[in-house]
């Protein structure tokens, strides 16, 4: 018989946006690939939301965003859009960042 602490199934180093559906979600997951090329992106559709996550560190920029959505964006959207998020936080008019300073 195998036993499982529910508690490590939080032991991550995953960190990133939960944004709500829509198209500014799907814009945000494509910009995620593109600013982060050499990380591993995990997108899991909720239907309601998407959870958008990497190991770390994941960078957004406002630029990228406003390509894959193809229209202006401002980085205060992403705060109206975002559900919840995993890490720290650091923002500004031109990019997001989600972070860990320590690492489990």
């Amino acid at each position: 018989m195998t036993s499982h602490n529910a508690g490590d199934a939080i032991k991550n180093n995953n960190v990133g946006p939960v944004v709500r559906a829509g198209d500014v979600a799907i814009a945000i997951a494509e910009a995620a690939e593109i600013d982060n090329p050499d990380k591993e992106i995990t997108v899991v559709d909720k239907l309601a939301y998407l959870r958008i996550s990497a190991d770390s560190e994941l960078i957004l920029k406002r630029e990228t965003i406003e390509e894959c959505l193809g229209r202006p964006f401002e980085m205060r959207e992403l705060e109206i859009n975002l559900s919840s998020f995993a890490g720290q936080i650091d923002a500004d008019s031109y990019r997001a960042r989600f972070y860990y300073d320590k690492h489990v």
